[in-house]
């Protein structure tokens, strides 16, 4: 799963972009906006999906529950309604750890070469 920094200047993303950025295919994203009502991308005159970062993070959030903690849709939909700013706590603490687990990976690697 690719990350989205600070640093990042642009507004929309494709939603080829975003299934690289979640690692998820394309036509799982366009279930998942099915399913939850609160991904909702902007669509462009040709219906060209525009994604922001406020929906990739909420597509994160559905990622975390579903893929990574197997829950079932409904029961993912249900928790993000009752426990948004919870969920999302918890999104953001896996992707930090994430890329923290990331970095040292790279640094084992540099220090195993030497």
């Amino acid at each position: 799963m690719a990350y989205i920094t600070d640093k990042d200047t642009k507004k929309y993303y494709s939603i080829s972009e975003v299934s690289e950025i979640v690692g998820v295919s394309e036509s799982l994203l366009r279930y998942w906006e099915k399913m939850f009502p609160t991904i909702k991308p902007k669509k462009s005159g040709r219906n060209i999906r525009q994604y922001t970062k406020e929906d990739i993070e909420e597509i994160k959030m559905v990622h975390n529950l579903v893929k990574v903690r197997g829950m079932k849709l409904a029961t993912a939909r249900e928790t993000i309604n009752k426990n948004r700013s919870g969920v999302s706590s918890v999104t953001e603490a896996m992707a930090k750890l994430e890329e923290i687990r990331s970095e040292l990976m790279q640094i084992k690697k540099e220090l195993e070469s030497i």
